[in-house]
């Protein structure tokens, strides 16, 4: 029976992301699916970051507000006039604790202070556990010269790394970018490595099938995003002891 080599990760254990919380199977983006996306065993949380109008930082997908009709932008409104279930990053640390990794996608620009202040004044491990991502990598840069520990994520696509993979890679690194997020459907055991010769952590998104899971933690893969906690879970148990 053939085995295939499982190529190494430069997180162990993998880092595990409940995307939107355990989206699959409580409302996405509500402190019920973010306490049970830990409660099944979640390294991490993964969610989007919005400002509202009296500078709040929240946790929604799209950042609109009203109905179908009367649709605004979260930032045109005050946290009070939100719906109930929209947490804050604040209301989140005080459910959850501090001591999860947090991936946020900073979908507003001028949410990040309102974000980084947040876990600051949670304390705890909140801020060291921080894992802020964003598509432009010029954004990027500029929030590692404000905060040189924050972790940074650029979330991309091959297609849009101009010169190619290789040369993304030395560019994350001149930059002092942590990892590198791209669809699981892009990644090869090879583009993990190239990546991790730059020493650039990897992060999978839109990972929902256990065979797709076990075919990205054999390729060295550092981190995944799911919908399915449940299975994320199962799946990384399954490694060897020593991946």
């Amino acid at each position: 029976m053939f085995v295939p080599t499982r190529l190494p990760s430069m997180r162990k254990p993998p880092l595990t992301f409940a995307h939107r919380g355990a989206s699959a199977h409580a409302p996405e983006n509500t402190l019920e699916a973010f306490t049970l996306g830990l409660r099944l065993g979640a390294a991490g949380l993964e969610s989007d970051a919005w400002i509202t109008a009296d500078q709040v930082a929240i946790l929604d997908h799209d950042g609109l507000s009203g109905g179908r009709l009367r649709r605004q932008p979260v930032r045109s409104v005050n946290r009070s006039q939100l719906r109930e279930s929209i947490p804050s990053i604040s209301e989140l640390y005080e459910t959850c604790g501090t001591e999860f990794d947090f991936s946020i996608d900073i979908k507003d620009p001028d949410a990040i202070d309102a974000v980084v202040h947040a876990a600051v004044v949670a304390g705890g491990s909140a801020f060291d556990k921080l894992w802020i991502c964003h598509p432009d990598i010029e954004v990027l840069s500029g929030w590692r010269s404000r905060w040189p520990t924050l972790h940074l994520v650029h979330s991309t696509w091959l297609s849009k790394m101009h010169g190619g993979a290789e040369r993304h890679g030395a560019e994350l690194a001149s930059r002092d970018i942590d990892a590198v997020n791209l669809h699981h459907s892009e990644w090869t055991g090879g583009y993990v490595a190239l990546f991790h010769r730059f020493e650039r952590l990897t992060f999978a998104w839109d990972v929902q099938f256990e065979r797709i899971m076990d075919e990205l933690f054999d390729s060295g893969i550092d981190g995944v995003y799911s919908d399915h906690t449940d299975r994320l879970i199962a799946c990384l148990s399954r490694l060897d002891p020593q991946a």
